[in-house]
């Protein structure tokens, strides 16, 4: 693609904005960098970029007559393209690309990209992992890290990429093209975006849309909606299933993994064999399996990574145990679902840390899935008092509201006793009170190492 001397305009002056930047940059071409906040201070983000970028910084209202300067346009996974801006743009004749959409169109080699509702960022992990083990040039970029934008010009034509894709960035996707690709469950999440669970779905699903039965796709035979995909997915198709045996794929069998290809059925492992704790983290390893052997990797050296791979930060993250109380940081659950997971891994009584921006999901399936193994919720954020109507409805009383992070951790350690899990798996965002999940994540895990002391 040239874009040399082509104005191009960034809409959002964030991480993945400035990665944008930089690369647009790289290739001769003109970025322009905006962000409607008219609050952003273009200075602040001028100090982001190499010392010697000419970049022009626009915040607030972008006029009207400005717009034709523009060949293209270029969306921060966080900022919606739903809106009058974007709509002003295309009735311009501006593709609306976002910055996955830019990085795949520099990308050499081959691509595997992982989407689903939960379990991306483990399962992105692993297969990365998996890849460095085994191939000599590897990124792994996405949601995980680093925007796709920020490695794109070190690939080479030898080189494998792993991309945790998110709902956001599939919206803005033209000519993205994975190799191998997998969607790992769908569940609901994100809906004051995508507005419909057939609007989120159809997102996930669009990660295969430039496939050929020459690629491969990764599928839950489980989960509804990704058996329905199987059923029209334009790639080869590769099961994993936690639940039941499917036509080709793994699955899991008690205590023991096993896979079946070519009507022949092979034993993988014992699931004690892996670090990672939880049925939905075996399903991350088959789906992570599936797509390296889908990629020529051996399965000995797959496994061989597996037994030695350890859980990602932020996610069912054993932080410490003090005065017999383990405190696990699972801060990544940023919806029901993945919270739920959460939940199940816990072997001990738990106090809970539940609470924070409101996506309009719904807590039923959350509470229900306390099952006499949450003895305290502790509730934070903006959600707080919805979650805690939502538990009284269930029957479960033993909450408490916490005005903030610091006070809700006073509550856990008064509430825990030798032989209780503290758990922060919070079930919603982390906007409002922190950045981010990370940043909550690691205040959780200060907290804990100073009680350490």
């Amino acid at each position: 693609m040239n874009v040399e001397g082509k104005k191009i305009l960034i809409i959002g002056a964030g991480k993945s904005g400035i990665a944008a930047a930089e690369l647009l940059l790289a290739k001769k071409a003109v970025p322009v960098l905006f962000d409607e906040n008219e609050k952003t201070d273009p200075e602040a983000v001028r100090a982001k970029l190499p010392a010697d970028a000419d970049v022009e910084i626009l915040a607030g209202e972008l006029p009207e007559e400005r717009l034709g300067e523009f060949s293209l346009s270029v969306f921060s996974p966080g900022v919606p393209v739903d809106t009058p801006f974007a709509d002003r743009l295309r009735a311009q004749g501006i593709p609306v690309w976002g910055e996955v959409e830019l990085g795949y169109a520099f990308l050499k080699g081959r691509l595997i990209a992982v989407t689903g509702t939960n379990g991306k960022t483990t399962t992105t992990a692993l297969t990365g992992q998996i890849m460095r083990d085994y191939y000599d040039s590897v990124f792994v970029v996405g949601n995980i890290g680093d925007p796709i934008t920020a490695e794109a010009l070190k690939t080479r034509e030898d080189s494998v990429t792993v991309a945790e894709i998110s709902s956001f960035q599939l919206e803005t996707a033209v000519d993205f093209h994975p190799q191998v690709s997998a969607v790992l469950n769908i569940t609901p999440d994100h809906l004051n975006r995508h507005h419909t669970m057939e609007n989120y779905a159809a997102l996930k699903e669009s990660i295969t849309k430039n496939q050929t039965k020459e690629d491969t796709c990764v599928l839950n035979y489980s989960d509804p909606y990704t058996r329905a995909m199987g059923e029209r997915c334009p790639a080869h198709v590769v099961w994993f299933s936690s639940k039941e045996q499917p036509p080709e794929g793994l699955y899991l069998e008690g205590e023991e993994i096993f896979r079946t290809a070519d009507g022949k059925r092979e034993h993988v492992m014992n699931i004690h064999e892996m670090q990672l704790l939880g049925v939905h983290n075996v399903e991350n390893v088959m789906a992570a399996i599936a797509m390296s052997l889908a990629f020529g990797v051996p399965m000995e050296h797959i496994l061989d990574t597996v037994r030695r791979f350890q859980a990602v930060e932020h996610r069912i993250e054993f932080v410490a145990e003090v005065d017999g109380v383990a405190y696990y940081n699972d801060s990544k659950g940023t919806n029901p679902d993945a919270a739920i997971r959460g939940i199940r891994a816990m072997n001990r009584p738990t106090v809970l840390i539940g609470g924070g921006y409101d996506k309009q999901n719904e807590y039923d399936e959350w509470i229900e899935a306390f099952d006499g193994k949450v003895k305290k919720l502790v509730l934070i954020g903006q959600t707080r008092e919805k979650i805690a109507a939502c538990a009284a409805r269930h029957g479960f009383t033993d909450y408490v509201l916490a005005d903030s992070f610091e006070e809700c951790m006073e509550i856990c350690v008064r509430s825990a006793r030798p032989g209780d899990a503290v758990l922060l798996s919070p079930a919603c965002a982390s906007w409002g009170m922190f950045p981010n999940y990370e940043v909550r994540g690691r205040m959780f895990k200060e907290y804990v190492k100073k009680l350490k002391g």
